[in-house]
């Protein structure tokens, strides 16, 4: 496992796309990645923007075993990468944010604050439709609940 978490920083951004992928993957089954929860958000200030991303969506994907606000803790830095001026990250995190929306309802209101301060006109014009796109799905998400998940109410 921590050859796994060491892999995310790797040079060979393929080698750590693989980390990132099959990290992702056993999180998706079982609690194994949760207790290296503080590695992923220490990524987060990474100056390499891949870097970071990779510590958001592993963040993201530890969602639902946090029983401890570990993820509510992480979020103040989490959200500025919702704000990364590169639009890739951008979309990328809030993408992965739909998991923590579907296991993580408490954290519905602060997530919707945060995405309704969103400026979209620091993107280019082919850029910002799409980011607007995605915010718009995240907050359908949290008004529509699917399956016996409870989901926020948003008015």
């Amino acid at each position: 496992m921590e050859k796994l978490i060491e892999s995310l920083q790797d040079k060979d951004h393929k080698k750590a796309y693989a980390a990132l992928k099959e990290i992702q993957s056993k999180s998706a089954e079982s609690d194994a990645f949760f207790h290296f929860f503080n590695e992923f958000s220490g990524l987060l200030a990474a100056k390499n923007s891949y870097v970071r991303t990779r510590g958001f969506l592993l963040c993201c994907a530890q969602a639902r075993w946090d029983t401890q606000g570990k993820l509510q803790q992480a979020l103040p830095t989490m959200f500025l990468l919702l704000h990364d001026e590169k639009p890739s990250v951008a979309r990328q995190c809030l993408r992965a944010l739909h998991e923590v929306v579907l296991y993580r309802p408490e954290l519905c209101e602060r997530i919707k604050a945060e995405l309704l301060s969103i400026d979209l006109s620091q993107y280019q014009d082919s850029m910002a439709p799409l980011i607007q796109k995605d915010i718009h799905a995240l907050l359908k998400a949290m008004k529509q609940p699917q399956g016996n998940t409870v989901h926020c109410k948003i008015g």
